[in-house]
């Protein structure tokens, strides 16, 4: 099925793109949340007239990730939690966690869902944990798990 990108998604394109997805996830995905629309003959004309207005939004929205990428690569969130033997925790820094300190630090516009964490960290160290904010800006956060 073919559909026409409304904005960013990651390994499949930017707005105002041409693409061809399976039906399944146009109609499930792509379609109810607004990302996209289908790609009929009129919405291609109109989507010609749209290209340039859909640049320049899709240009601010990435001016506006990237000033708070470079806000978040210069900072560093320290957790200190209760470590048994071998320096494993007894417990985990979550992307949760990741976030309530985020948000105490005054990024208001970072969501959970955005803190790319495949699980959670539960050792000593230092770790880079990279929040995507576009699909084009990925910066990535030093967290420091101390013991405490």
């Amino acid at each position: 099925m073919e559909v026409i990108l409304r904005e960013a998604v990651d390994k499949l394109g930017h707005p105002g793109d041409i693409v061809t997805v399976s039906s399944g996830f146009a109609r499930n995905f792509l379609l109810p949340r607004g990302v996209a629309y289908e790609a009929t003959p009129g919405n291609k004309k109109r989507i010609a007239l749209e290209k340039g207005r859909l640049e320049a939004a899709e240009n601010e929205r990435i001016a506006a990730a990237q000033e708070i990428a470079n806000r978040l690569e210069a900072l560093s969130l320290t957790f200190s939690a209760r470590v048994g033997e071998e320096g494993k925790l007894f417990g985990s820094v979550t992307a949760a966690d990741i976030l309530h300190q985020l948000e105490a630090q005054g990024f208001t516009q970072v969501e959970k869902r955005m803190i790319d964490l495949p699980e959670p960290i539960r050792e000593l160290g230092v770790f880079k944990v990279t929040v995507r904010l576009h699909a084009d800006v990925k910066p990535e956060v030093k967290v420091w798990v101390i013991k405490g």
